[in-house]
């Protein structure tokens, strides 16, 4: 989880093949009408965001029958989504915080292409985002290869 930019697609790819498992980026979720608002730049409400993440909810019960994990990549930035994405906490689901500064971020966004999420929604993102007290924060600074290793030692995957 975390803000656009800071390596969940990458992370979670890598992080996948490292343990057999299956990636699934949360952006591939997103109703049309949602990538359309990112795209002409409207950042997205919570009731927008609401249906994507019930669909992530059931993607989650869905995997959670099979032997190998899943990783998930979705920004997840308030509490209350993280909520509906794991109810009661469901121990099954463990949320990985990629913690990087505004201004690498915004660097790392300005050199992406080809993302339906423009650079000016970064701050719209850092605004919603509530910094979770119950994930495992990861610093984004070192290279993917570094966190995938960090991650499979602290998960033990």
């Amino acid at each position: 989880m975390g803000v656009s930019g800071s390596g969940k697609s990458t992370i979670g790819e890598q992080l996948a093949t490292a343990t057999g498992g299956t990636f699934f980026d949360g952006d591939d979720f997103h109703p049309p009408a949602n990538v359309a608002k990112m795209h002409a730049g409207i950042p997205l409400d919570d009731a927008d965001r609401l249906p994507w993440l019930q669909r992530l909810r059931q993607l989650i019960e869905e995997q959670a029958t099979k032997p190998a994990p899943s990783v998930i990549a979705c920004s997840a930035l308030k509490r209350t989504y993280r909520e509906i994405l794991a109810p009661g906490g469901d121990p099954r689901v463990h949320f990985v915080y990629l913690q990087g500064s505004f201004e690498l971020i915004a660097a790392r966004l300005h050199a992406r292409h080809g993302h339906f999420m423009p650079e000016s929604l970064l701050r719209s993102q850092f605004d919603a985002l509530e910094v979770p007290q119950d994930a495992l924060t990861v610093d984004i600074t070192p290279p993917p290869e570094a966190i995938v290793t960090e991650l499979r030692g602290k998960l033990g995957v």
